[in-house]
């Protein structure tokens, strides 16, 4: 659009100049001009052409970044930055933005990527997974790369999607430059050894020039806000209000949270990151169990508190870890215990059912066995925030920021046992200091074309983002052309937001809604059978050029859904199973399908 207008435009360039520019540009992919925009912005602020490196001598690192919660995508920019600090001419991109065709052209290539779910990548990977695992993938006999994988251990599939890529690129003719390096949660210090390590693995194939390094990629974006996850911003809890019933067996809060001066913006769709303190009660309860007193001085990292300090604000209570059990198995001496953590299986059922405190109480030391707080600071991971889908719009909230928030609680052993960020959030007072920072999420947007129509299918707290789009869509001025899929147990105790539900209805904003309340009849209704029951108007409303949301529990729900829209494509579209899978997945690639599932 900006090239069409050119012409048009006051500009100090001659008609000849501008159509040479034209044909350049037509011609470079979205990662070249990335690079010519970088490069004409600094010699234009340095006042003077820089000279261009010759490709020949001037090797450019590519760093490219697959990310579900941001983690990846600040260690591929902190790196990023290492190397442009080191003079080396650099490319970062999300993988999600990455040409595929454009690897066959690459000499260095550095990958951060997470895994998803059960071993799948993450969104903004996806294609270039499959792009290397298909017989479309070239040879890559010039390429040098790394890889460093993130994961969770308490999982089955650790960093599998890692795996994948290193697997697939040393398949296809590419030189490792360093081994896979496998992090898990706490991986700050994993990743900044590779930072150093890969960087200097890279050395030997690069010649630098300090007047001809343009980095691409690494300039802070446009309205970034300096608030981040290591960088939080501490704001001001302005409302957590109950909106179940008195009768309902969850307790699910609106929260409101003041942003104030802080600058913080985000778009719908995009999650909070909250970072939260332990519940000082529950701190108590291990220290008591533990026979410390919480008063003995720690260090975590280049910081010195008590030991209570650290464990309610620094370490990881509530969610426990493989290795964790294994080394608790150990110190306890509990032959069942032992037992237990060999299995991973019986490992990963007892980390979804137990927390620490549980693990402490059920399988106690020897009183032989003297824990010291370094000790137990050694064994816990550090804690990490958690991320919540926003619920709001900043067109209608302002400097406000909005989340739907279901506590987490449960009984164990006689023992009341809380979700350490839906505690705090659930049980903050107006008032409460509570950290946050801003986690976009490009893969989870409303379509570029406001008019255009969308299905939104968000049961329980799911429903969060699609109140976020309602009122941006709203904002827009937008009428119409918007379906809202929503279940919960009981429509008198769980119908969350339902008079604004009622009123987008009422107003027109909202086409139509559709309601699944699973236990207000013998037999139980939820999403899926509703998105079934309503397959052919469904059905035309794709044909129609909707856009399909998804938003909620990734176990069972998303996998649901998934399966009755597959049902809906063969029954409704006459497509048999096969084609009806590629059918969506086509609509995932064009971005009309699109999931934020946890």
């Amino acid at each position: 659009m900006l090239l069409k207008e050119l012409s048009s435009l006051a500009s100090p360039l001659s008609q000849g100049q501008v159509d040479k520019l034209k044909q350049l540009t037509s011609e470079l992919s979205a990662v070249q001009l990335a690079w010519v925009s970088g490069y004409l912005a600094a010699t234009a602020n340095a006042g003077q052409l820089a000279p261009v490196a010759d490709a020949q001598t001037a090797q450019t690192v590519t760093i490219l970044y697959g990310s579900q919660t941001g983690n990846g995508r600040g260690i591929a920019k902190a790196l990023a930055d290492k190397a442009q600090a080191q003079g080396y001419a650099v490319n970062l991109a999300s993988m999600g933005e990455y040409n595929v065709r454009q690897l066959k052209q690459e000499t260095l290539l550095l990958l951060v990527v997470s895994t998803h779910g059960e071993g799948e990548a993450p969104d903004d990977a996806i294609e270039l997974h499959k792009f290397l695992a298909s017989k479309r993938a070239p040879k890559l006999d010039n390429l040098h790369y790394s890889v460093l994988a993130l994961g969770d251990s308490s999982y089955e599939f650790f960093c599998q999607t890692g795996k994948d890529f290193d697997a697939r690129l040393a398949a296809l003719g590419a030189k490792s430059l360093l081994p896979l390096i496998e992090c898990d949660v706490d991986y700050e210090v994993a990743a900044g050894q590779w930072h150093a390590d890969v960087l200097e693995a890279v050395k030997p194939f690069i010649e630098t020039s300090s007047a001809s390094v343009v980095s691409i990629g690494t300039a802070k974006a446009l309205g970034e806000s300096e608030f981040t996850k290591q960088n939080p911003y501490s704001a001001e809890v302005l409302v957590s209000q109950k909106i179940t019933g008195r009768g309902s067996d969850r307790d699910v809060r609106h929260v409101e949270i003041d942003l104030g001066d802080s600058g913080l913006s985000y778009q719908a769709g995009d999650a909070l990151g909250v970072w939260f303190s332990n519940d000082q009660a529950l701190v108590e309860e291990i220290l008591t169990a533990l026979s410390l007193s919480g008063d003995e001085q720690v260090v975590v990292g280049t910081e010195s508190l008590t030991l209570k300090q650290a464990l309610v604000d620094k370490k990881e209570l509530t969610q426990l870890y493989p290795g964790l059990v294994k080394a608790w198995a150990e110190l306890s001496g509990n032959a069942d215990l032992l037992a237990l953590s060999e299995d991973k299986e019986q490992v990963r059922q007892f980390i979804l059912k137990h927390q620490f405190a549980d693990l402490v109480a059920l399988y106690p030391l020897a009183s032989s066995t003297a824990l010291t707080a370094a000790r137990l600071l050694e064994l816990l991971r550090p804690l990490t925030p958690r991320l919540y889908s926003i619920a709001s719009s900043q067109s209608e909230v302002e400097t406000e920021v909005h989340l739907t928030v279901a506590l987490v609680e449960d009984e164990r052993h006689g023992a009341a046992r809380f979700g350490g960020a839906s505690h705090f959030l659930a049980s903050a007072e107006e008032g409460t200091q509570v950290k946050v920072y801003v986690e976009p999420n490009k893969h989870f947007r409303l379509p570029e074309n406001p008019e255009t129509p969308v299905i939104m299918v968000g049961p329980g707290t799911g429903v969060a983002p699609f109140r976020a789009f309602m009122q941006e869509r709203v904002a827009q001025g937008i009428q119409g052309d918007s379906w809202l899929f929503f279940g919960n147990p009981h429509f008198e105790q769980d119908f969350l937001y339902q008079t604004e539900w009622q009123q987008y209805l009422k107003n027109g904003d909202l086409s139509r809604i559709d309601v699944a309340f699973s236990r207000d009849q013998a037999h139980k209704i939820y999403v899926q059978h509703r998105i079934k029951e309503q397959g052919q108007a469904l059905w035309q409303w794709l044909q129609n050029g909707a856009h399909l949301y998804i938003c909620g529990d990734a176990e069972r729900m998303a996998k649901d859904v998934h399966q009755a829209l597959i049902e809906v494509a063969v029954e409704v579209g006459g497509l048999n199973t096969e084609t009806a899978e590629a059918y969506f997945e086509t609509l995932r690639s064009d971005k009309r399908y699109q999931k934020d599932v946890y």
